[in-house]
């Protein structure tokens, strides 16, 4: 949160210093009796500020669309041999004599605690500094969306298959091109947190629906539903997704949003529609 709110305050000292700017030029103007557009430092001024207000709005438009536990989240790690993985993020890993990892796995480490999703670590997964998973099963059971998740090699026929079947029913549903770009996540938003045994007997219905049309062709790009859980696993946080959007696939045209031609959507963010 610090840098975003470091950014801000640039931004408005930038305002401050182009108003003094301006002021010193408009007095010299009118010394030499040139006439003087007021408007040029108006628009200079809304230039600067519009770049902090784009980022806190992103930062909303993100955070109303990808919810989920808050307490906890998962942060991506990669090994020099290539293995890769997720893991919640704990405020001492890898601090001695604290962390005691590899000897003590996290999950049985009584010393952990866990960091809670901020603005400032959203800002960091948006910019490319980290890649953060979200728990979507929250306390109560419920979840704010179902993620379809489809990665083997047919999974362009299936998602648009699936896709079709959304729109038949009237559930809006929107398609993520993976991190590789090999396979999609299709989200379905709610309007309201609900129980996520709903959320997935609904997408169990659509994949079902979705098969009874190619019954001889299947699904077999299909791996599974996000939330995983009908209720939480004892001493867990359920399954995590991956949360899209991080700078580095981004720009490989990855982990952004896509219609169903699977081009990028304006600025690879999803529409509003929600169920």
């Amino acid at each position: 949160m610090e840098n975003l709110e470091n950014q801000l305050q640039q931004a408005k000292q930038e305002i401050k210093q182009l108003k003094l700017e301006n002021q010193k030029l408009k007095a010299l103007l009118i010394q030499h009796n040139i006439n003087v557009d007021a408007s040029v430092s108006i628009n200079k001024s809304k230039i600067s500020k519009s770049n902090a207000e784009k980022l806190k709005e992103r930062l909303e438009i993100f955070k109303s669309l990808f919810k989920g536990r808050t307490d906890v989240y998962a942060v991506r790690w990669e090994s020099k041999t290539g293995k890769s993985g997720y893991i919640p993020a704990c405020k001492f890993e890898w601090q001695k004599p604290i962390c005691q990892k590899p000897e003590i796995k996290c999950s049985e480490c009584s010393r952990r605690v866990l960091l809670p999703l901020t603005d400032q670590v959203i800002y960091e997964h948006l910019t490319g500094k980290k890649t953060i998973g979200l728990y979507p099963l929250l306390h109560d059971e419920t979840c704010w969306f179902l993620a379809v998740d489809f990665d083997k090699k047919s999974w362009q026929q299936d998602v648009q298959a699936f896709i079709t079947t959304c729109r038949e029913q009237n559930v809006p549903a929107h398609v993520e091109r993976s991190r590789s770009g090999n396979g999609a996540h299709v989200w379905i938003f709610f309007n309201q947190a609900i129980q996520a045994s709903l959320a997935r007997k609904l997408g169990n219905v659509l994949l079902a629906k979705t098969l009874e049309k190619r019954h001889e062709i299947g699904m077999d790009s299909f791996d599974r539903l996000l939330p995983s859980q009908n209720t939480m696993p004892k001493g867990g946080f359920g399954n995590l997704i991956a949360l899209p959007l991080q700078n580095e696939p981004r720009k490989k045209g990855n982990s952004v949003f896509v219609n169903e031609n699977f081009i990028k959507n304006r600025q690879g963010y999803p529409n509003f529609n929600r169920v």
